[in-house]
This record gives structure tokens, sequence and C-alpha cells, in this order.
């Protein structure tokens, strides 16, 4: 049974109270998304932010690599019942992006907006958490393409599909608007310690 739950891996006790229910341990990093992977010209790469924000901007490749830059160490936990435990993340705090923007007192959801029209949504609360990033680079070395190459949000306390890959904006919103999988069938909270992988409408 633990050999099944946990993949094999050699997990101890203390890493095992790390993974929510239903997951299994890996130590690989398997690539999951929908559609093709884009590929990106850096020189034209531009992130927008708007909305529900008083400073709506936007910021070129060379821009971002000069913002605040910070370090996560964290778990992640995928809605097919993987975990991958202790990766590392370095990229910019969400907080430096949310005070470039000033956000609104109205301003209660964010969507994602990424390359092909991928989107996900998560409520303010949870996206200003102090390991959420705008990440860049994973476990010492430069996201792959196939790892949402060159930016991917990375929202842990949520299933990873959440954490969207290629992002290329950040939305702010009064009212909750579903993302790609929400829209789905996928469950918009997406908690994995309560096991929120499907919408029960």
């Amino acid at each position: 049974m633990m050999n099944r739950l946990f993949g094999g891996s050699k997990v101890s006790d203390a890493q095992k109270m790390r993974v929510p229910p239903g997951q299994y341990v890996t130590e690989k990093w398997p690539v999951l998304h929908y559609g093709s992977v884009p590929r990106t010209d850096l020189a034209t790469w531009v992130f927008k932010v708007w909305g529900e924000v008083d400073s709506p901007f936007t910021f070129s490749w060379d821009e971002f690599k000069r913002m605040p830059r910070k370090s996560v160490h964290t778990d992640i936990h995928c809605v097919t019942r993987w975990s991958r435990l202790d990766m590392d993340f370095e990229g910019v705090p969400i907080q430096h992006i949310l005070e470039l923007a000033q956000l609104r007192s109205s301003a209660r959801f964010a969507v994602a907006h990424c390359e092909q029209g991928y989107t996900a949504n998560l409520p303010l609360e949870v996206l200003d958490d102090d390991d959420v990033l705008l990440a860049d680079v994973a476990d010492g070395v430069p996201l792959t393409p196939e790892h949402g190459h060159p930016l991917r949000l990375v929202a842990p306390k949520r299933y990873f599909w959440k954490s969207a890959k290629w992002i290329r904006g950040l939305e702010f919103l009064d009212r909750d608007q579903l993302g790609f999988w929400e829209r789905y069938g996928y469950h918009n909270d997406a908690d994995p310690w309560k096991e929120e992988r499907f919408s029960d409408s």
C-alpha cells in the first residue's frame, strides 16, 4: 500500500505528513498541459497587468529580470495525483507586482492570462501569499519550454494547474471568472488537502 501511495520512493515519515490525501510522491516532474508548447521570442515578449488597479502597466523580459527576486522552497501537487517534494523556484514575488499595480479595494480575484488563450483564476487572498511567484527558474535552472518557459505562475498551496504556464498577464477583477480547466469541470478552489479535484456541479 505504501509503495503504491508513494510511488516506490523513499519517503520519510516527516515527508509523508506533507503529502495530501490521494497523492503519491515522485522524483520526476511530469509534463502535463493542454495544446502545444509555445516558443517565445524574448525580444518581443511583454507582460500586462490591468483591471481593478490604479496603475496598469506592462513590462518586457529585460524589465522583469531587473525586478526584485525571491526563492521559494516548496512542495507541488498535481490534480493527476502526483506530488513532488522539496522543489526550489526563483522569480519575482507576487507582492512586487501587486505594489506596482496599486490594487483597488474592489479587486478580489485575479485571472492569469497565458499563451494560446489559457487562463487560470485565483482569489486575491490565495494569490497574495508569501510563496507565490512569477517564476522563471526551477531547481536552479531556467524553466524549460515544457514547464512554462519563460515564465509561469507558482501558487503551491493549490493543485498545480493553477500555477499557469507561459503566463503573459494578470487581470484583476471584482468578481470571480472561471479559468480554462474550471470551465471543464475542475474544482474552482483546487485545495489539495481537501481533494478539491472536480466540481460537484
